[in-house]
């Protein structure tokens, strides 16, 4: 682990009384120290529940802290920016406070069995990769990494360690997907070799500001920038508009493209591609794209044939939507199949040709309902039980969207070498494959 910074404010350990209680988990042997809450009447016994951490308790953090099974015990939370984190801090008053993970990694390591991560992009790989080493299970937020190099890091420690792992892509434990898969994988609209996914998104601030305003009360800059590197700290970073700046974030791309391709690479049973190369808006060096289309070319899986998959953001769009008079979503995945096409977003899912498809009854329902994205991650946790958005599927998908970025920074189409990590023969992509870290910051 790299060395510590000094601690900034108190970390408080717990004031609570605790009683350990070790179950073997299916994964890995991991054990469960569970706490000696008093069992309220329908509430689950001590013993069943789960020692939860979260870092980056703000915005995302948030949500997911609100999303989460009742069956879940918050011991440790931990966020850079005390202010930010300020709701979640107050509503669980018995958890330990800390703004460095790693301290929290060390103080809290016996009460921790599993850590929820939220953070801005570019701490997702060091906060991760520590957890996974630590012997933690681990949900975190999309995209996985912010680079492709942590992508396939974060998923091979996973698989090593055999921990339960779930990338933050809630929309795939929805119904509206299930069925759009059964009706791919039925041969409604037959061999799909084409695929065109869109949504407008856009981060794109412009230059860096040349202001230097005081770092607020509560915001520990350093621990904010985490391995990205030093510039002086601005309000157009913190807390939400870091998304549009290539040291922190990954655009429009990065923040949707886990989200919608998710679905095509669920129903076409797509990993790696082979190709990709990309266009876009004017380069600029630290501000991320106002519009990408990236292309990718993945081969032959089992009995499917390869596919040519396109990714808009921006506003752009597929020119086939008015070739074929479909109907203008703002978002969406379009399947063109050699019998028809299907057009899906996160709530609906249509068929056409409308006309060709208008007594079309869908096939019976086979992918089973998920009882929730995060409580599939928490009943593996304790069970063993699969999670299917684990990094041995995640991962690959996050890889496929950074790479898109690769191509789009580096003005390259190049051979993608998935086995070992390498655009072949194109220079300029692989300084965009793995980043340097700033001193005293690694994996």
């Amino acid at each position: 682990m790299s060395k510590q910074p000094a601690i900034t404010r108190a970390e408080r350990p717990r004031q609570q009384s605790r009683r350990a209680f070790l179950k073997s988990a299916a994964l890995g042997g991991a054990g469960l120290c569970l706490l000696s809450y008093r069992t309220q009447p329908g509430e689950e016994p001590p013993s069943e529940r789960l020692n939860l951490a979260v870092v980056g308790c703000g915005g995302r953090g948030a949500g997911n802290l609100s999303e989460l099974p009742k069956d879940v015990n918050i011991v440790a939370l931990c966020d850079v920016d005390e202010t930010h984190a300020g709701e979640s801090f107050k509503r669980y008053p018995r958890a330990s406070k800390f703004s460095d993970f790693r301290v929290m990694l060390d103080k809290a390591h016996k009460e921790i069995d599993a850590v929820l991560v939220a953070t801005p992009d570019h701490t997702h790989a060091v906060v991760g990769a520590a957890v996974l080493k630590a012997g933690k299970h681990l949900y975190c937020e999309k995209p996985l990494t912010h680079s492709v190099h942590e992508a396939r890091v974060l998923t091979d420690l996973a698989r090593e360690k055999k921990l339960a792992t779930q990338m933050g892509t809630q929309i795939h434990a929805g119904a509206n997907y299930r069925r759009a898969v059964e009706l791919v994988w039925s041969g409604a609209i037959g061999e799909v070799k084409e695929v065109h996914v869109w949504n407008p998104a856009r981060y794109s601030p412009g230059d860096r500001p040349k202001d230097t305003p005081p770092v607020p009360a509560g915001l520990d800059w350093d621990l904010w920038l985490g391995p990205a590197p030093q510039r002086p700290y601005h309000p157009c970073y913190v807390p939400g508009n870091w998304r549009g700046w290539w040291d922190f974030g990954t655009g429009g791309l990065g923040d949707f493209f886990c989200h919608y391709v998710d679905l095509a690479f669920w129903a076409l049973k797509l990993r790696h591609p082979v190709s990709v190369e990309a266009e876009g808006s004017p380069l600029h060096p630290e501000s991320c794209a106002q519009w990408i289309i990236a292309r990718y070319e993945f081969p032959a899986r089992e009995n499917l044939p390869p596919v040519k998959l396109t990714w808009y953001d921006g506003g752009k769009q597929p020119s086939l939507l008015d070739e074929a008079k479909l109907p203008p979503w703002k978002a969406g995945v379009l399947f063109v199949g050699d019998k028809g096409q299907l057009m899906a977003d996160y709530g609906q899912r249509k068929l056409f040709p409308e006309e060709k498809f208008k007594d079309f009854q869908p096939p019976k329902p086979t992918i089973p309902d998920s009882i929730g994205h995060h409580q599939e991650w928490v009943k593996a946790c304790k069970t063993g039980s699969p999670t299917t958005c684990n990094f041995d599927y995640s991962g690959p998908l996050t890889e496929a969207a950074l790479l898109g970025i690769v191509a789009y920074r580096s003005g390259e189409k190049f051979q993608w070498n998935a086995k070992d990590l390498k655009p072949v023969n194109a220079p300029k992509a692989e300084q965009y494959i793995q980043r340097e870290y700033r001193q005293g910051w690694r994996l």
